[in-house]
């Protein structure tokens, strides 16, 4: 009687929050690693924040390819805004402590400013696609009405499609374990501490990233084949420069991206073994690319750089007078 009493009150009892423990294997000593994160954060504002000025201040890069770059800049900036302050607070002041609320909504966020980024790298493929093979039915295709109407797809697309993840995840019951060997409230760590079944989360969030970052994935890299086959057709040494130099800055950010999406995916299979790895790999992605990302257009796009140099003599002119 008093067991059977005692078993129903502990499968009723639900967590009212998650610890957020942070690197696992490494908790003495990953304060440490405070000071490269917030480095790369405050890197990733303000080389994201000058991309999206220079952009609005010159004339010369108001166009669609640019365009797509500064909204790239936004989704960059949300990314690494939704995890960095508490992955900052957890190593500064041990404030490991996250609301169910907070850490689905944390969960949202992170699928969508992901699955943003996949969908902007999939436009800006298709953007370099109809650049090259059509060039001069160009500018009556991707006009500025039809980057407007491609973002807003987007937006709606994996604002829709990423809402069943925390909605999931906030259905499922937390009655003893709140404790997530993580910085951040991933989906996986979350639901792994659920004490009733998790195969609808586990099966949605596999149709998540195979179906939609998958055929993102498959698309981009399809458009790249069809552009670098007609760039080394060009008969002109010039034009193929070009056209390698514009594409170039593009699939190096791409292949980045991509590539650590699969090495996640697959270090999570050894992660009982290995766990601080996936866990690291997961918050790096979230902070590398939103880093890289302004640092490898600077290098390679000539009208950006430009454009960084005449806003730069402009706020110093301004200073001085």
């Amino acid at each position: 009687m008093d067991t059977s009493t005692s078993v129903t009150n502990s499968s009723s009892f639900q967590n009212s929050h998650f610890i957020l423990m942070g690197l696992p294997g490494i908790h003495e000593w990953q304060h440490w690693l405070s000071l490269p994160l917030a480095l790369l954060y405050l890197l990733a504002l303000g080389a994201n924040l000058l991309i999206m000025i220079t952009i609005q201040h010159e004339p010369m890069l108001h166009e669609p390819m640019y365009h797509f770059l500064g909204i790239l800049s936004v989704v960059d900036i949300g990314l690494a805004t939704t995890i960095m302050p508490k992955i900052l607070a957890i190593f500064w002041f041990d404030a490991k402590a996250i609301s169910l609320p907070e850490c689905f909504a944390q969960i949202y966020v992170i699928h969508y400013f992901l699955c943003m980024e996949s969908g902007i790298f999939f436009c800006m493929a298709v953007d370099r696609y109809i650049a090259i093979h059509h060039p001069l039915q160009y500018p009556s295709i991707v006009t500025e009405a039809s980057v407007i109407k491609a973002t807003g797809f987007m937006v709606l697309r994996n604002g829709l499609l990423t809402i069943p993840v925390p909605i999931l995840a906030a259905q499922r019951h937390y009655c003893s374990r709140n404790e997530i060997q993580h910085c951040l409230c991933s989906n996986l760590g979350v639901i792994s501490l659920a004490c009733d079944d998790i195969t609808v989360n586990k099966f949605y969030q596999l149709i998540l990233a195979w179906v939609l970052v998958g055929s993102d994935m498959a698309l981009v890299f399809s458009s790249y084949a069809l552009i670098l086959r007609s760039v080394f057709r060009l008969n002109s040494g010039e034009a193929m420069s070009k056209a390698l130099s514009t594409c170039s800055s593009h699939l190096i950010l791409i292949l980045f991206f991509y590539s650590i999406i699969v090495v996640v995916s697959v270090t999570h299979l050894v992660e009982k073994k290995l766990p601080l790895i996936p866990v690291l790999l997961n918050v790096l992605h979230n902070v590398i690319p939103p880093a890289l990302n302004p640092m490898v257009y600077a290098l390679r796009m000539q009208e950006l750089r430009l454009g960084f140099q005449r806003l730069l003599r402009l706020g110093g002119d301004m200073a001085t007078e």
